[in-house]
């Protein structure tokens, strides 16, 4: 099986984080957010990686080949035209079983039973109370027979997590360039939602099968409750120096250096980070950050960011400097 991962966009919304750094390599509960979704590939044994990438993708590229050994070929998508043009910029790698992956959000889901399916394609999904800003499918007898994308009712609540699995490439590649033929874009992009459509008008079989969780990190608010999940679900550590006080649950990378501050609940301080006479509770502190006589909460401080004295919520992004 082969995985694709589409993650081209330039992350406006996780700004000023992503000014410098693709949304992907955002750090959350001791790892990227790209780290927790290819972590959970390694034991599948794919037999290749396939990432398009665009603003800043050479990070991407990087992070890939310092921390894992998948083989991996990268395309780069130099206009957003949506999630169809970005897939199917990688069409001479889409043979066979095919896993595509959006890093926008993480979930958990059995991920083994596609080597047991009876279908030709699958949409992992999770019910929920609102599914207008998604995509949901509806389903009749046991099978997919549409997919609709950003719904203007609440008449079908099974909503798309970002995952999807066809059994041959190919056929979704032939979708897509049906989908382009027909100018099916909203406003100037081509979404999948369009190309499965095509794929279940020819015939193909389509089921739904669960998430266990879905979490977003696509919004700080969305990325810190990313991080409280995770914590809470079996990413926590909760170490620390003596002299200080932890509120479980955090994660604390062994080489951050805390001293005299009360660190948690909810708290992640990557790599190098130093935190000094502090209050930090549901936060996320980035690699070689300085902390210093501060009191935060719900905060994204960026790399090698330095506060002093701040008594607040802040975002911040790399190497900015908040003194009060």
């Amino acid at each position: 099986m082969k995985v694709i991962m589409p993650m081209a966009g330039y992350g406006t919304r996780m700004r000023p984080q992503t000014w410098s750094r693709p949304k992907p390599l955002l750090w959350v509960a001791g790892n990227t957010v790209l780290g927790h979704t290819l972590d959970k590939l390694v034991p599948l044994g794919i037999d290749e990686l396939v990432v398009i990438t665009g603003w800043l993708g050479e990070r991407i590229e990087q992070y890939v080949a310092d921390n894992y050994a998948f083989r991996t070929r990268f395309y780069e998508q130099d206009e957003m035209r949506g999630q169809s043009h970005a897939v199917h910029l990688a069409h001479e790698a889409m043979v066979g079983p095919c896993l595509i992956l959006f890093v926008d959000t993480l979930f958990d889901a059995d991920l083994t039973r596609l080597n047991e399916i009876d279908a030709d394609g699958v949409i992992f999904t999770l019910e929920v109370d609102d599914p207008r800003p998604f995509g949901v499918v509806v389903e009749e007898h046991g099978l997919i027979t549409r997919y609709i994308e950003k719904p203007t009712d609440f008449t079908y609540r099974k909503t798309t997590v970002g995952a999807f699995w066809v059994r041959e490439g190919a056929e979704l590649t032939s979708a897509i360039e049906e989908e382009m033929r027909r100018d099916l874009r909203r406003g100037n992009e081509f979404y999948l939602a369009d190309a499965f459509n095509i794929m279940i008008e020819r015939g193909a079989r389509f089921v739904s099968l669960p998430v266990t969780m879905w979490e977003d990190c696509g919004q700080p608010e969305t990325l810190l409750r990313t991080n409280r999940y995770l914590l809470a679900h079996g990413h926590a550590n909760d170490s620390a120096t003596c002299d200080s006080a932890i509120i479980p649950p955090v994660h604390i990378h062994p080489s951050a250096r805390i001293e005299r501050s009360v660190i948690g609940p909810n708290v992640s301080i990557a790599a190098g980070a130093t935190v000094t006479g502090s209050i930090i509770a549901e936060s996320i502190i980035e690699s070689q950050a300085q902390i210093e006589n501060a009191a935060l909460t719900n905060t994204l401080v960026g790399q090698r960011a330095r506060v002093s004295g701040a008594a607040r919520r802040l975002n911040i992004g790399d190497d900015s400097v908040c003194a009060v």
